[in-house]
């Protein structure tokens, strides 16, 4: 039995949520969101409580209740708090400028990279080496920074590139210098 599924979400004051014909949309102060529910699935909205019931106990079922409730709960937390994804920018002449909604990357290419962010995304850059990537949808939030991520993962030896804030690099040693003279 799925123990996420089974709780009810609690939908703020300032949120306005609506179940219709396979989808739910969900209001709130940072912009408006909707989610296609799987078939079967029934979505109940009642006392400021949002419950979703599965249509039976099967074990695909039971699968994806949880799933369910985790997108719907999402959606409210991104109306609400909005959802924030932090890129650093490493590497000597590696920097990233936001310009509205297009972010150019300078990354030791010969030319520079441009990204044009989605409408319901903003990208902030406080410093040349810091992308700020904000917005209502978790999963288009995470995407935009893996679009940009893309465009140079941070590599092992050096360790310059772009990764998350807080990312770990696994550094790696170079090529080791046996001895000075060659061998003779």
């Amino acid at each position: 039995m799925s123990r996420i599924g089974k709780k009810p979400i609690e939908i703020p004051k300032d949120v306005k949520a609506n179940a219709a014909a396979g989808s739910v949309t969900i209001e709130g102060p940072k912009g408006t969101l909707i989610q296609k529910i799987t078939a079967g699935f029934a979505v109940e909205i009642a006392e400021g409580k949002i419950t979703v019931k599965r249509p039976s106990d099967a074990k695909e079922d039971k699968a994806k209740h949880g799933l369910v409730r985790s997108l719907l709960n999402n959606m409210i937390i991104g109306v609400t708090k909005g959802y924030t994804k932090e890129l650093e920018v490493s590497g000597v002449g590696f920097k990233a400028q936001a310009q509205g909604k297009v972010v150019t990357l300078s990354l030791s290419y010969s030319h520079p990279i441009t990204y044009k962010v989605p409408d319901d995304i903003t990208v902030e850059t406080p410093k040349p080496t810091i992308i700020v990537i904000k917005g209502a949808d978790k999963r288009k939030v995470g995407q935009v920074a893996m679009d940009i991520r893309d465009y140079y993962r941070p590599e092992p030896y050096k360790g310059k590139g772009i990764k998350f804030s807080g990312e770990f690099i696994r550094r790696k040693a170079g090529k080791a210098v046996v001895g000075a003279g060659g061998a003779g």
